[in-house]
This record gives structure tokens, sequence and C-alpha cells, in this order.
């Protein structure tokens, strides 16, 4: 999730590739359905017209209120039908918080490629000050005026925080998983706790920000507090192995 959602080959020479019966030099090889050139444009075309449906949406939002918006004029201001945007974005909500949904999962990977001897708390505290220091928008550290305004829209409308919610839910059983692939009580609680924890560091720091606070005292605070935070948490879980 990112609430700054980003816009986002070898010089030898290839071998000669194997021609089929009848195929003389200079023959090009067949295509294999659903590969070439005209599937990556499509593919492009998608990710671009998926990209002005959610810049278009956030924009209108931002401007009037989510909940002042309708889909029908989204999808008139993007140029596109509703029936397209329903297939790029399941509900109004995803237009916003697909944001999020990009970062699925990030707390279970982290835990998965810890280096050899790192507990996954550890692990995990290591990246998020990592994150901090990088000034990540999850992380709430971002005075980014946009950024500050997308998190207000997202933290003030009851729909988006309540459908949050589903995307940290999911988030949680991925940490889950990677602490402990049977599930167990106390590897969800764990993951359970961590969500929490993360979520209440960034919303503080995102609070102080919006309230007009230096970004370098907020810092200082956003990694005092996490270090806080992370020691409560392992106090409670080095017992259980995590």
């Amino acid at each position: 999730m990112s609430p700054s959602e980003q816009r986002t080959t070898s010089p030898n020479k290839p071998t000669e590739p194997d021609r089929g019966p009848g195929a003389g030099p200079g023959t090009a090889p067949a295509a294999s359905p659903g590969t070439g050139p005209d599937t990556g444009l499509r593919t492009i075309k998608k990710q671009r017209t998926r990209q002005t449906i959610a810049g278009v949406a956030i924009a209108l939002f931002l401007e009037r209120g989510f909940d002042r918006v309708s889909v029908a004029e989204i999808a008139a201001a993007a140029e596109v039908s509703k029936p397209t945007l329903f297939r790029y974005f399941g509900s109004k909500e995803e237009l916003v918080l697909h944001r999020f949904a990009d970062h699925l999962g990030e707390a279970g990977r982290v835990v998965r490629a810890r280096e050899a001897g790192l507990t996954p708390l550890d692990a995990l505290e290591r990246h998020h000050l990592e994150r901090l220091a990088a000034r990540d928008p999850n992380t709430g550290l971002s005075d980014d005026p946009e950024v500050l305004a997308f998190l207000r829209l997202v933290y003030e409308t009851p729909s988006l925080s309540a459908n949050l919610l589903d995307y940290l839910d999911a988030d949680t059983r991925a940490l889950t998983d990677a602490l402990d692939p049977d599930g167990g009580v106390a590897a969800r609680l764990v993951a359970a706790q961590f969500t929490a924890v993360r979520q209440v560091l960034a919303r503080s720091t995102w609070d102080r920000l919006a309230a007009g606070q230096d970004i370098g005292d907020v810092a200082r605070l956003a990694v005092a507090e996490s270090t806080e935070a992370f020691a409560l948490l392992r106090d409670g879980a080095a017992a259980r192995g995590f």
C-alpha cells in the first residue's frame, strides 16, 4: 500500500532459433499464444488505464469528498464506461485502497526472507525502522501534502476505514502463515498484535504531521515509539519463540 503510488536487457548476439520444416534463414519463429509485442502493449495499456482511473478518482475524492463523488462521475472524468471501471476495480472503495493492497503480505515476506539467527520480530522491527528512515508513506512518516491528504481521506471516511480492515486482516493471515504454517493460536496472536502496533504507530505519526509538527521531530518520536512498541511485543512473543 502505497499511499503514494509510484508511476511506474544482454548485449550478446542471440543464438539462431530452431526453425520448423520449411523455415528458411530470416524466417521469424511462430509466436506462442498470448505472447509477443501485442500482448506486451495490451498489458501496458491496461496498466495505464488502471492508473488513470485511480488517479482521476482520488483527485475527485480529495477535491469533493469520497461520499460526494459517484462512480458514474469518475468513469466520465476518466473517459471510460462504468463496466470498464468495474473491470479494474471491484468497488468504489478499492479505487482508494488498492494502494494498500500493493503491500499485502509484506510482513510475511520479511519474516520468510530473514537472515539466519534473526527472530521474526527482530526482522520486522529492522524492516520497520528501515522504512521509517526511508520516509515510507506507509509508516505515516511523510510530510508530502498529497500523502497527508490521501491518508486523511482514508482515516476520516468511515467506509474507507472499515474496508481497510479487510486488507489488514489479509495481511495478518499472511504473517500468521509465515510465522507458523499450521496457524497456531500463538502465531495468530503475535501477527494480530504486530498489525495493530504498526497501524497505531502510523496513525500517531500521521496525526503529528497533520497537526503541522516538524518532520524531523516527528521522525525522532516515531523511532522512539517504534522501539518501545517492539520491546513490548517482544516481551510476550519471545517466550513463544517469535
